[in-house]
């Protein structure tokens, strides 16, 4: 087998894997919450949002600011937590890149 056949052999290989790592990702999911539960975000690991959840005692509040402050927080901190499990499932791929 010549380097060249080799080298497309490591590269097939490859992105079969990566697609593989973007399905399992796209089927992960992670939860956020903030205001000791009230607000709860669930988001897969490709950054999508798949549910917001509210406590229904804060949808009746007369604080909206104060239900935005937490839809935002949880909302940044579920993005924080997919992009980090994106990149701990990517990053033994990444490794591949320089052989």
């Amino acid at each position: 087998m010549s380097g060249d056949e080799l080298s497309r052999d490591q590269q097939a290989q490859w992105e079969h894997e990566l697609r593989s790592a973007r399905a399992e990702l796209a089927e992960s999911q992670v939860e956020a919450s903030s205001g000791d539960g009230s607000v709860r975000i669930v988001m897969s690991g490709t950054q999508e949002c798949l549910k917001v959840l509210i406590a229904p005692n804060l949808l009746t509040s007369q604080d909206p600011e104060l239900l935005e402050q937490l839809i935002r927080l949880a909302i940044n901190q579920a993005i924080q937590d997919s992009q980090l499990m994106a990149a701990r499932r990517l990053s033994p791929l990444s490794g591949d890149l320089d052989r």
